[in-house]
């Protein structure tokens, strides 16, 4: 799909200095959602969204790429083709932010000015805190599915490693999709286990993090298939140095007394997720709260200080995982707040905490991990169709098809399909 494939949007040129009545920070999957969301409620008032990138990605499957079920192209569309109608498309990276002056600082040396800003940069992918990383990403059999360009590698070579030692790692929290580490390892497993290699092939999982999962329901189901594949666990165990040339990964472990201690492990495919943390821009501005992350009220996300400020999605400080499932409910909420604050009234609605996390387990059967703030389960079917505390083929089918269709044709268009917003004070 090219950029001729629709009509071009219009596009606004932030030289004039304008002044729009939402000025959304981002195109991403939240940026998309929510300018969708407000212009549907609500046409003709104005609406920015400021993106330097002109490709937008369905980067949920990116693990089904890595995993040899999707290709490549069937994740990235033209951004220009998903902007929404009645939305200007500011085609620049947000340098700066004046709240106290309601202006955004831009790339190209201009800036804008907003009503009621809406932040939705997504998070920054730290591949320099891994020492030697960047320098063989992509070969020396150093692979991550956090990359569109690197999610095809990871399956050339799965299909290719015949014997020998293959390490996935997970990174400290927070991160984008905790399951997608464990996804990425459980659909190698499989492949080589039907292909008869299983014990030609010494798989290791190596997490910073404490347990398997952060939801404890789940982890009973994983462990079964950390205990089917033969996984070698490694809890508190984080990836600090890949010596690509020698295949050598370098990694400190903490003990239970706290002690640290440095391994060097061999390896024959490395699966590498990075550190990740906010933008720089978010981190040096007026915006940034605890850990670099806009400060938002976890309910109605607006801004703890500035009352027509509000984030969503990866950018937000708040507890929830960091999904597109995630993002699927917080933009309705985003939306109908931030009208309400053009109107002068206070917010409408409220967001939960949900996140969903699809464990691709085996190819045919995933673990539908759906959780609110505080790990509540926040289930969307009921138990007797789907239990998501266990590997079922209903939720890879939501995975491999009604998912994708669900982004490409729902959320990002504004159709609020099982997600209209909770209104602050009535039963849940």
């Amino acid at each position: 799909m090219t950029d001729t494939d629709a009509a071009a949007p219009n596009l606004s040129s932030p030289a004039h200095g304008l002044t729009y009545d939402v000025v959304v920070v981002g195109g991403g999957a939240a940026g998309l959602s929510t300018a969708a969301s407000i212009l549907r409620r609500r046409g003709g008032i104005t609406v920015a969204i400021i993106e330097p990138s002109g490709s937008h990605f369905y980067q949920p499957g990116w693990t089904l790429v890595g995993g040899g079920v999707f290709k490549q192209s069937q994740t990235r569309r033209s951004e220009k083709r998903l902007i929404p109608a009645g939305a200007d498309w500011v085609q620049a990276a947000a340098t700066g932010f004046e709240p106290e002056s309601n202006l955004v600082h831009l790339s190209n040396g201009s800036s804008i000015r907003y009503n009621v800003l809406v932040v939705a940069t997504g998070l920054t992918l730290d591949w320099d805190a891994i020492e030697g990383l960047n320098e063989t990403l992509g070969r020396n059999g150093v692979t991550s599915n956090y990359r569109y360009d690197l999610a095809p590698y990871t399956w050339q070579l799965v299909q290719t490693l015949g014997r020998g030692n293959a390490i996935f790692t997970q990174p400290p929290m927070p991160i984008k999709c905790a399951g997608a580490p464990q996804k990425a390892m459980y659909l190698a497993c499989d492949a080589w286990r039907k292909r008869g290699l299983a014990d030609n092939i010494n798989v290791s999982f190596h997490t910073a993090t404490p347990g398997l999962f952060g939801v404890k329901e789940f982890v009973p189901a994983l462990m079964e298939y950390i205990q089917r594949y033969h996984i070698d666990l490694r809890l508190k165990s984080n990836l600090t140095k890949v010596d690509g040339k020698n295949r050598v990964a370098t990694f400190t472990n903490v003990a239970e007394d706290g002690t640290k201690t440095t391994t060097e492990t061999e390896f024959d495919m490395l699966h590498v997720v990075p550190p990740q943390r906010a933008p720089d821009v978010i981190r040096n501005s007026p915006l940034a709260g605890e850990g670099g992350w806009v400060s938002v009220d976890p309910a109605t996300l607006r801004h703890t200080k500035y009352e027509n400020v509000f984030a969503l999605g990866d950018v937000a400080g708040t507890s929830n995982a960091k999904t597109a499932a995630a993002v699927r409910v917080q933009a309705p909420v985003v939306a109908v707040n931030v009208l309400a604050t053009l109107d002068h009234k206070p917010a409408v609605a409220d967001y939960n905490g949900y996140g969903a996390c699809p464990l691709t387990v085996e190819r045919g059967k995933i673990v539908l991990a759906e959780f609110g703030y505080g790990g509540k389960l926040e289930p969307t079917l009921p138990t007797w169709l789907l239990n998501g505390q266990k590997p079922t083929h209903l939720a890879w089918m939501l995975k491999e098809w009604v998912m994708p269709a669900l982004y490409w044709d729902g959320m990002l268009k504004g159709r609020e399909i099982m997600v209209a917003p909770h209104k602050i004070g009535t039963p849940r």
